[in-house]
């Protein structure tokens, strides 16, 4: 589904900023992976996430989904085939705009767009059976403006938006990070339920280790632009967070030290 062949990325080249974000990734997904991806401040996670999306353009190398070199793509281009929820709960959503219609423009994302109106009957009972999906009440509430829902619940939304027209990828950017532990478990309750249903292939960053074990069939540690350790299958199921602390000294040679990551 999805292979990243030897990216590279340097920000401020030449200048006394420049930073080396990406060394060389290598990363093959299979159809219906679902990866987690762990490391510590500026390791290169939400870089990566960010050059399969398109946001910056690769300085060398390949990304390849589906059997299509994307590489050189604009963002809006990529956008079509991809599903995104960031950290930050307001930025997946139109606060102006009512429920059904932030639902009916995820719907329509990569599509021509024509004059007829915008919602008819059937759609909005399509959007209530999805939203029913997420147990909040929200189905009785479609024509309420996004900017009332609290930050969970504007997650759960963005979530089922980025979802709502199956995506050959889905990417999740420490999408939890941002809300408190009871909302932060239901959103990614929600998270592993729709990936499943759907049989999408997902990556998500997590700064939570026992999450990202929990999570997926497989998880990738990063650190300084690359990736040092890949796991999946029985293997990943037997690790706790001291083989990971292990793990993460052995390949890099140097102690974990990202005290966000070990408060969780």
């Amino acid at each position: 589904m999805l292979i990243i062949s030897n990216v590279e990325k340097t920000f401020n080249r030449g200048t006394i900023n420049e930073k080396k974000a990406l060394t060389g990734v290598n990363l093959t997904l299979n159809d219906g992976d679902f990866v987690t991806v762990i490391g510590g401040n500026g390791a290169g996670k939400s870089t990566m996430l960010n050059m399969i999306a398109g946001v910056y353009p690769i300085d060398r190398g390949k990304i390849i989904l589906n059997g299509e070199n994307i590489s050189r793509w604009a963002e809006h281009k990529r956008a079509k085939f991809l599903g995104q929820v960031f950290q930050d709960p307001m930025k997946g959503t139109a606060a102006n705009m009512e429920i059904e219609e932030n639902l009916a423009m995820a719907y329509r994302r990569g599509r021509r767009r024509t004059l007829k109106w915008g919602l008819n009957k059937e759609e909005r009972i399509k959007y209530k059976q999805a939203l029913k999906v997420l147990d909040l009440g929200l189905e009785n509430r479609m024509t309420s403006k996004v900017g009332l829902l609290s930050g969970g619940q504007r997650q759960a939304l963005t979530l089922l938006m980025a979802t709502l027209r199956k995506p050959e990828l889905l990417l999740l950017d420490e999408h939890t990070a941002a809300l408190d532990p009871k909302t932060a478990a239901k959103v990614l309750d929600l998270t592993e339920k729709i990936i499943d249903e759907n049989k999408l292939t997902a990556i998500m960053i997590t700064h939570n280790m026992k999450d990202a074990i929990r999570c997926g069939n497989r998880l990738v540690m990063m650190h300084e632009g690359r990736i040092i350790y890949d796991v999946s299958g029985e293997e990943k199921k037997r690790l706790k967070v001291s083989d990971l602390l292990e793990k993460f000294e052995q390949a890099s040679g140097e102690e974990f030290a990202n005290d966000r990551m070990m408060l969780s």
